[in-house]
């Protein structure tokens, strides 16, 4: 369907990609340091994009809230990243550069993603490691001083910063006590235990949130001039994720619900490298990061079946499967393509591990070549991990590896600024669809965050308020009161729910349906008749789950219904998405499009575009379209070999 054009307006700069966003920041309006003093914006989420977005506004003079569901923002699962952030600083001296940065990413996102977009991360990218290091970020460091770079999949230099297998926690830090000098001058203000639970919008512009607390249950309006969404992604709709146990998708989704569009919510990232489940009641995955690939070899037994342990294998009966079929980029490949050859394989009978269901990551040569300690220096956290889950020694016996879901490239449709199709309100980090188009490149999700965060969110925030009014709206405004009462509503239809299943046992379920329909590949019988199992999954859940406490302190269980009711609405959508989009591109494989050489098979002529779903009450939803133009980059083969 063709987009209505006030609902798609990308608002992307006129004229040549490589000054668009230096153009578009010094054509936005600014506003006076008094002004910005009445003007309340709240941040919901903090993670890296929130954190960062909230210290940069507070610093400029805004009075600010972040509302988290976390005890402590440091909690955020932002802290949970491993392997490192992408720069283009070309330290390694090995050909590396924004325009290289650029079109990696465009590439790997499998011709996605907007030209524009990927340029402005790639050029702010060095300007992001420079404010880490000024907070104090103890990247890694080669002898000499300089910052130390690695390789991550989809690349052919080293661009990666990183602080050993603690990047995200370190950067994390790095904003979070940015934020909190904030708070100490008094202008962000910390709104923790609070969970989002609608948004409110009044003619048409968001103007706040009802959220609840879930120490006391307590339902609370906050109002603000501006709202700005950084809660995160989706990928837990699989149940078992590399994701926290509590990361959810309320706030984007119920946005969703007061208007704003949803794009691309089929495309989900399977990362190649995590722990295999353990049993089925496993809350959680562990991620082992794909920095690990660098000098790990990924390799199965040649033949079907081979229970020897690892190191009675012979070279000449192992398959480097990756470094086979793609000889260029070996076991640096993009996520996809890897979990995907993974999955073949163990599918074939080849795995290794309980049920087949793994891959050997190896380390051996890495350390015969550079020693056990040079090796445990870049990675020694990450060796600890495994060690401690698996009690088995990855410094003498191959990792055991299964791809498992992880980062959603998906998220709430935003223009160039930021914005949603609901005015003022702005999505950042992982809770919009990214510049990362239907793969994201390893190391790239921190990049996207903090140039959100820091640099992006700040100047286009500033530019829609300078056009606005001030004013919050108070706490009994009609609008404030139908959200409140909407809220009301929902809590009311869950306590009353008299049924004897757990919350768990129907997000279990939904898990299993989802990664199964919905994961690293995709038939279009399957994605049908996945929504009919869905509704009836659906309204069992409303039927027979148990809401324990009718009322009271910690109410854990209806905490988790709220959230998996929501997730339920997303899955809907992540089927119709997958099935409507009839190619294969990046991490969305439908096996009805595919290459003779089981490679994705792109449709450019008819899906080079964004696909954004706008939210009809009691009704299908309605698919949107926001054509891709490609000015610099001539989309091609995706070709790794």
């Amino acid at each position: 369907m063709s987009p209505t054009p006030q609902l798609l307006d990308p608002r992307l700069p006129e004229g040549p990609v490589a000054t668009a966003w230096q153009r578009c920041r010094e054509s936005l309006p600014l506003i006076s340091p008094n002004r910005k003093q009445g003007l309340r914006i709240l941040v919901v989420g903090s993670g890296l994009a929130g954190a960062s977005a909230a210290a940069s506004l507070a610093e400029q003079g805004y009075r600010v809230q972040v509302l988290t569901y976390h005890d402590s923002p440091r909690r955020a699962h932002s802290v949970a990243a491993q392997g490192g952030i992408n720069a283009a600083r070309n330290y390694a001296n090995d050909g590396d550069s924004i325009e290289r940065l650029f079109r990696d990413t465009v590439k790997g996102g499998d011709f996605r993603a907007r030209e524009a977009g990927c340029h402005r991360l790639a050029e702010i990218s060095g300007a992001i490691i420079d404010q880490c290091v000024a907070q104090g970020v103890p990247f890694a460091r080669e002898y000499g001083g300089t910052l130390a770079n690695r390789s991550f999949g989809g690349a052919l230099v080293s661009r990666t910063f990183y602080a050993r297998g603690q990047t995200g926690q370190q950067l994390l830090y790095g904003a979070y006590q940015a934020m909190l000098r904030q708070v100490a001058a008094g202008r962000v203000e910390l709104l923790c235990r609070r969970d989002m639970l609608d948004l409110i919008v009044h003619e048409g512009v968001a103007r706040g949130v009802v959220c609840r607390h879930q120490i006391s249950g307590a339902l609370e309006v906050i109002s603000a001039d501006a709202v700005l969404l950084a809660s995160g992604g989706y990928s837990n709709v699989f149940y078992l994720s590399t994701n926290a146990l509590k990361s959810n998708a309320t706030a984007i989704w119920q946005a969703h619900r007061r208007g704003a569009c949803f794009a691309n919510p089929c495309f989900t990232q399977i990362h190649p490298t995590c722990i295999p489940s353990g049993d089925v009641h496993q809350s959680k995955l562990t991620l082992m990061s794909e920095s690990l690939r660098n000098d790990g070899r990924i390799w199965l037994p040649l033949r079907t079946g081979d229970d020897r342990p690892p190191a009675a294998i012979p070279e000449a009966e192992r398959d480097y499967f990756l470094e086979r079929q793609y000889p260029s980029y070996g076991n640096l490949v993009p996520r996809d393509l890897a979990s995907r050859r993974a999955r073949q394989l163990c599918l074939e009978g080849r795995g290794v591990g309980p049920g087949g269901r793994s891959v050997y990551l190896d380390l051996a040569e890495a350390i015969s070549r550079d020693g056990t300690a040079a090796i445990e220096a870049r990675y020694g956290n990450l060796l600890q991990m495994y060690e401690r889950i698996t009690g088995d020694d990855p410094r003498t016996t191959p990792m055991r590896i299964y791809p498992a879901p992880h980062y959603t490239m998906g998220g709430l449709w935003v223009d160039y600024h930021l914005m949603s199709t609901v005015p003022g309100l702005f999505v950042l980090g992982e809770a919009n669809f990214s510049e990362h188009g239907a793969n994201r490149l390893g190391a790239s999700a921190l990049m996207q965050a903090l140039a959100d965060g820091y640099f992006i969110a700040p100047a286009t925030v500033t530019g829609w308020l300078a056009g606005q009014a001030a004013g919050a709206l108070p706490a009994d405004h009609p609008a404030c009161r139908e959200a409140l009462a909407s809220v009301e509503a929902r809590l009311e239809a869950l306590r009353r729910t008299g049924g004897s299943q757990p919350v768990d046992v129907f997000h279990r379920s939904l898990g299993h349906l989802m990664i199964d329909a919905c994961g690293i590949s995709r038939r279009p019988d399957r994605l049908t008749s996945a929504l009919a199992e869905l509704e009836a999954l659906r309204l069992e859940f409303l039927r027979e789950v148990r809401i324990p406490q009718e009322d009271g302190l910690l109410d854990a269980e209806l905490t988790k219904a709220l959230r998996l009711e929501d997730f339920f609405g997303l899955a809907d959508l992540m089927l119709r998405d997958a099935l409507a989009r009839e190619e294969s591109c990046g991490a969305h494989f439908r096996e009805d499009h595919q290459t003779p050489a089981g490679e994705a098979q792109r449709d450019d002529e008819r899906f080079a575009h964004i696909a954004a779903w706008e939210h009809r009450p009691g009704t299908t939803p309605v698919r949107h379209s926001e054509p891709l133009v490609f000015r610099s980059i001539t989309p091609g083969p995706r070709s790794y070999g």
